[in-house]
């Protein structure tokens, strides 16, 4: 028993130094993910840290989940957040979970945001974090696997040997960028559904997975974006989102903006060099409301 302890608190102070490197991954499992099918890149979840420098940083903290349908992880839509986040003093850290296109399904994805979300709070001291402002944001498929979190968080488990699954993995807040929220309605998309739950999923477990249809009164309070333009993910899936959150009395910001496609991110490829979409502007504001951002 001694043994196994120095071992478990060896390993957390191993994982403590790893993560400690500005913009150097680390796994989630050093000794490899639940469920693992193997041991190559797409078999092992890391987190990425980017954090802001001390003079600009508030404590607080978000992990980031990047698009792709659940087949790939866009970095427009990782990095680039994190870096604007780094701007308002807020750290980033971007998850790399696992996909469907590398042979993995539910709960897998589920496994990786929530181990992102208590590993953050575990070695927030080492950050120099504030455990009760850890967020996550998410855009697409990656906004489906952030809002999945935030509608099946768990306070952790007070009795586990691996200090890190002691934590909360319930997000303090969601950021959803034309995220994939349905996966039983007209407007789900259908890629991002195949990837995460099989060709022929159970009626039952798509429901579980719509998120607009798993909203309580303890779901955090949310920003959540879309824009009319949007022709692979509808908007229907941020309104149905939105008034779940409205029928819990979950404080929220919805925005729906006319331009842009989908997959925009920041909005600097499509609006020109250094411009950015206006929902930037508005979650500014609003994570500043939160006290997350300066």
């Amino acid at each position: 028993m001694k043994h196994r302890i120095l071992q478990l608190v060896s390993l957390f102070s191993f994982v403590a130094l790893v993560g400690a490197q500005n913009h150097s991954p680390f796994p989630l499992w050093p000794e490899g993910a639940p469920g693992a099918l193997g041991t190559e890149d797409k078999d092992i979840p890391t987190l990425t840290p980017f954090l802001p420098t001390p003079e600009n940083a508030t404590g607080a903290a978000i992990v980031i989940c990047p698009g792709g349908g659940y087949g790939g992880l866009a970095d427009h839509e990782g990095s680039h957040y994190a870096r604007w986040l780094n701007e308002q003093g807020i750290a980033g850290f971007v998850l790399k979970y696992r996909l469907g296109s590398g042979g993995y399904r539910h709960p897998a994805m589920l496994q990786d945001a929530a181990r992102a979300v208590r590993t953050v709070r575990a070695q927030a001291a080492e950050w120099k974090l504030d455990p009760k402002r850890v967020g996550i944001m998410g855009s697409s498929a990656g906004g489906h696997l952030a809002s999945t979190l935030l509608t099946h968080f768990d306070t952790g488990n007070a009795d586990a040997a691996d200090l890190i699954e002691r934590q909360s993995s319930r997000p303090d807040l969601g950021v959803l960028c034309y995220p994939v929220i349905s996966l039983t309605s007209p407007f789900t998309h259908q890629g991002s559904k195949r990837n995460l739950l099989g060709p022929d999923p159970s009626p039952d477990l798509a429901r579980k997975l719509s998120s607009e249809l798993q909203v309580t009164k303890d779901t955090p309070p949310c920003f959540v974006w879309h824009t009319w333009e949007d022709k692979g993910v509808p908007i229907e899936n941020s309104l149905s989102f939105a008034e779940a959150l409205q029928k819990s009395g979950v404080p929220f910001d919805l925005h729906i903006y006319e331009r842009g496609p989908h997959g925009i991110g920041l909005g600097t490829r499509q609006y020109g060099q250094g411009e950015r979409h206006p929902w930037t502007r508005d979650c500014e504001y609003w994570l500043k409301q939160r006290g997350f951002g300066k």
